[in-house]
């Protein structure tokens, strides 16, 4: 199983409508709300430098960026790819 990860926050339907799809695909993933813990902002910062915004998604440590990113990465049919295992 892939390692997704989401940075995101309690009313924000970008971040639902990320995790939506990640599930509808099957994955499972770490989500972290920024929201309520500074600490994983800032983390989220340092690991995608430059977003302020989020969801920020990364998956096998890969950085996919943003809720738009993460669907255009499943309609080109790439999503399978980025979370195959090595």
């Amino acid at each position: 199983m892939p390692n997704i990860e989401i940075y995101s926050g309690g009313y924000c339907p970008y971040c639902l409508k990320a995790k939506t799809l990640l599930k509808q695909r099957g994955y499972t993933f770490t989500e972290y709300d920024v929201q309520a813990n500074a600490c994983k902002r800032e983390e989220m910062s340092r690991r995608a430098p430059g977003t302020r915004t989020i969801p920020q998604i990364f998956i096998n440590d890969r950085h996919v960026g943003g809720c738009d990113e993460l669907y255009a990465l499943d309609r080109a049919g790439k999503l399978a790819e980025w979370a195959v295992v090595a």
